[in-house]
């Protein structure tokens, strides 16, 4: 679907998101709260394996869900 925000932007997400210096983290994972935006990646690596600049997403992705299931809790 054209609501999942694909590997770079959740990457670039959650390069704000673990930044310690950036006052809206809460903001940038509550606009993340949606099933499509972030779930609809399965972590199978793809993203990782095909990229140009040697980057992970999937891990990044990974981490933003941890993120999100803590602050549920």
């Amino acid at each position: 679907g054209d609501k999942f925000l694909g590997p770079a932007a959740l990457l670039q997400a959650y390069r704000w998101i673990i930044d310690s210096r950036d006052e809206s983290t809460g903001e940038r994972l509550d606009d993340l709260e949606d099933p499509f935006k972030l779930y609809r990646c399965h972590t199978i690596m793809n993203c990782a394996q095909v990229c140009p600049k040697g980057l992970n997403p999937a891990k990044a992705i990974a981490e933003i869900k941890k993120l999100m299931v803590e602050r549920a809790t």
